[in-house]
């Protein structure tokens, strides 16, 4: 069998064990993929709301309101962005913090436009994870962008200042550089350098969401109102939560003995059984932020406990995580901002490609210590008739154009014109080879699992989907 033969196979692999899992995505493989975009930006249908998501969602477009007018949206803007999100409750999670020239997040943006526009909306709200690193591999991640097709050191940092450190590392001094990593860019990059800030920054973070508050309307007009936020917003989010005496977050995960046990007890329960490798217990609920890198915390006895060195890093009571998100050493963990900004508000997520199987096997693992604990009849009721509550919304279309170039030759930036042609591409072609996840052997490994019925849609871990 040759190579393409290969690639083709594993793509059919990744879209069959997709289909398992989400039956309703099947009769959709083979129409225009705007179908399939309206289909995600539907809002989820609801009856009555529980008490704790009508809280959660108003600290929620609290937090997003706030964010706007940060970002220098006026007071009309923002209240639109608000009323759009309480009425559509689905919001963009896939693309981790990138420069919107960045292809991985322009084309995911490129499929939010498809869903919004289709359902008249005039605003859109991404939430862009920031707890990742500069660079992931070689010469890829958010420290590094192809410009002309070769690789630009985003912020003209050595390696040593690179590998190791986090999108949200600080405070410091953070410009746009644009430095080619070898030659034949620089034209390129000198004009892309031009359109973007040209002041400092405390953290790489800032400067990311500066610049694409700049880039948005140059590459996609004045269509949609956009809005991105990072982990620094959720961290807000979290601390409004836990300021508040009556909050469900901090009279249940904080002050309720068993919860936060429970919780962790059945993520190690999960990471042993059929459906292990999806989601893994990479630090409890929040991160330790020290000398610039993001290092994994442990509780233990009522304290969180960085565990390369012993050393008691906050108690888990809500002064101290408080005072500790205020000053950004600590950052919820995803869990924790899927907490906020998903499982009590009840808004659906968008994302990819782990996030599809692991963000449901998260809704059980908080189900079932809801349920060990013996608490939030009403929210469990809720988790267990969500309308998807989550599904694959980013790298769903895989596209060989270069935004670079499209910024950089056109005004506007052409978009319409690129969601037009690209929301009528059958779904199963817009998503080109799938290149994301052939290339990761825990799909492969999936659909092997669903195969030889290991695992099946109708297993517990999966009834939250």
């Amino acid at each position: 069998m040759d190579k393409s033969t290969e690639e083709v196979g594993a793509k059919w692999a990744v879209l069959e064990a997709l289909e398992a899992l989400y039956p309703w995505m099947k009769p959709l493989r083979s129409r225009p993929v705007r179908d399939y975009a309206f289909r995600l930006f539907e809002p989820p249908a609801s009856g009555s709301i529980p008490e704790v998501r009508r809280q959660a969602l108003d600290k929620l477009l609290g937090v997003i309101g706030k964010a706007a007018g940060r970002s220098g949206l006026s007071a009309d803007a923002a209240a639109e962005i608000r009323r759009d999100m309480e009425r559509r409750r689905v919001l963009q999670t896939g693309p981790h913090l990138l420069l919107l020239v960045d292809p991985e997040a322009y084309y995911t943006h490129i499929f939010s436009m498809l869903g919004l526009a289709a359902h008249g909306c005039s605003t859109y709200v991404s939430y862009a994870v920031s707890t990742v690193s500069l660079v992931e591999r070689s010469r890829k991640g958010p420290g590094w962008l192809a410009v002309g097709g070769r690789p630009v050191n985003v912020f003209g940092l050595s390696r040593s200042q690179m590998v190791g450190y986090n999108l949200l590392s600080g405070p410091g001094s953070y410009r746009f550089e644009l430095v080619p990593a070898e030659p034949g860019a620089q034209d390129e990059a000198a004009k892309l350098r031009d359109l973007l800030p040209s002041v400092e920054f405390r953290r790489p973070a800032h400067a990311i969401k500066a610049a694409n508050q700049v880039l948005w309307p140059k590459l996609f007009g004045s269509r949609f109102t956009f809005l991105q936020i990072d982990d620094e917003d959720i961290a807000d989010l979290v601390a409004d939560h836990l300021s508040d005496a009556g909050s469900w977050l901090r009279t249940r995960l904080l002050e309720e003995p068993a919860l936060a046990s429970n919780i962790l007890a059945q993520l190690d329960r999960l990471a042993t059984g059929p459906w292990s490798g999806w989601l893994t217990r990479a630090t409890d609920f929040f991160w330790f932020y020290h000398s610039g890198k993001r290092c994994p915390l442990r509780l233990a006895a009522g304290d969180l406990i960085d565990p390369s060195s012993g050393r008691k890093v906050a108690r888990f009571i809500a002064s101290d995580i408080v005072a500790r998100l205020a000053d950004r050493t600590l950052i919820p963990s995803f869990l924790t901002a899927m907490l906020v900004v998903s499982i009590l508000p009840g808004v659906r997520v968008l994302g990819g490609s782990h996030q599809p199987i692991f963000y449901p096997l998260m809704r059980h693992v908080v189900h079932r210590a809801l349920e060990a604990a013996g608490i939030a009849p009403e929210l469990r009721q809720a988790l267990a008739t969500d309308d998807v509550s989550g599904a694959w919304g980013h790298r769903v279309i895989e596209c060989d154009d270069d935004p670079c170039k499209r910024i950089l030759t056109s005004p506007t930036g052409g978009a319409d014109a690129v969601v037009g042609r690209l929301g009528a591409t059958p779904l199963a072609e817009a998503c080109g080879s799938l290149k994301g996840f052939v290339t990761d052997p825990s799909w492969l490994e999936l659909h092997r699992r669903l195969v030889q019925g290991i695992i099946t849609a109708a297993d517990g871990e999966w009834a939250f989907a």
